[in-house]
């Protein structure tokens, strides 16, 4: 049986389908996985074991044709048996009829195994794939094994006391940024814990500003894979950030997190899933203050001063 699953979207949204994904191989275990994800995650799902292939859809616009066809194409000649759609998109979803309406599971009209939810969107983004898996024919989604997301992370050269910040987000929403990293990174300087700043490349600026007051702050923006994310926050003492996709990551791994939230996004609805995971909300995060942060970091991690 050859079976394809589907999860673009961004870092989060892969690290949440880390459980569904290894419930379908388990559901399967003797089909032939292939997973159709953004180019950013493909190395991310090889180093899983999940599935015997990988493909990155670049997800072309409806007006670039030939590449339409040439995304439309390979899903049509692979006769997939059966397709677990868990982007459940309009372009997913419209897969479904041009490469020959296979079982799919989905919303995608007249789909064998559709789910049913009319409130779907409201739930939490990992029982809502959970409730789909359920009604396609497979009854629990377990929290996943993650042994392998690590990484040799001793290039990194990092001391035995850090913590992750992770100051970023998306550009065009700034109200999900706390403004007060540099602060909390001083803090924790006090308490001899140096701060490694992790986000993309093109949060660079982010970095400098906090690293440019705390001598002891590391940078690492644009510098890690998903894979050493994941084995640094196996070895940090706790990680702070905003409501973006490494602090998934980090959670996942089981480093105490503690996801800093504005009125802009629902932690009720996307929130990081962990055994030690805390978020704290503010209607505009100006107002959230280092003190009340650190607080509720020092909690959730245990942290004594030195």
């Amino acid at each position: 049986m050859k079976i394809l699953t589907i999860r673009h979207g961004s870092l989060g949204d892969l690290i949440q389908a880390l459980g569904p994904f290894q419930a379908i191989r388990r559901h399967h275990p003797d089909a032939h996985m292939i997973a159709l994800t953004g180019p950013p995650y493909v190395e991310l799902l090889q180093a899983s074991g999940w599935f015997q292939e990988v493909w990155a859809d670049d997800r072309p616009p409806v007006w670039n044709l030939s590449r339409w066809l040439a995304t439309v194409g390979r899903l049509r000649d692979a006769r997939f048996e059966r397709v677990y759609d868990l982007q459940t998109s309009t372009r997913t979803s419209a897969y479904f009829f041009l490469i020959g309406m296979p079982r799919w599971s989905g919303v995608a009209p007249f789909c064998s195994h559709p789910h049913e939810n009319p409130n779907r969107v409201e739930m939490h983004t990992v029982d809502r794939q959970a409730e789909q898996l359920r009604m396609a024919g497979i009854p629990q989604v377990p929290a996943p094994d993650l042994d392998w997301l690590d990484a040799d992370v001793s290039p990194f050269a990092l001391p035995e006391r850090f913590a992750i910040l992770v100051p970023g987000g998306s550009r065009h929403r700034p109200g999900k940024r706390w403004p007060y990293y540099a602060a909390l990174a001083q803090e924790l300087a006090g308490r001899g814990i140096a701060a490694a700043i992790m986000g993309t490349a093109a949060e660079a600026d982010l970095a400098s500003t906090i690293a440019a007051g705390v001598p002891s702050a590391i940078d690492l923006t644009g510098r890690t894979t998903v894979l050493e994310l994941a084995g640094i926050a196996r070895r940090a003492l706790l990680a702070i950030g905003n409501d973006t996709g490494p602090m998934h990551a980090t959670a996942a791994v089981g480093c105490p997190s503690l996801v800093v939230f504005s009125n802009e996004s629902d932690p009720a609805r996307c929130a990081p899933r962990g055994a030690k995971v805390a978020t704290i909300r503010r209607p505009a995060l100006a107002d959230l203050p280092v003190a009340e942060v650190l607080q509720e970091a020092s909690i959730l991690a245990g942290l004594r001063k030195t």
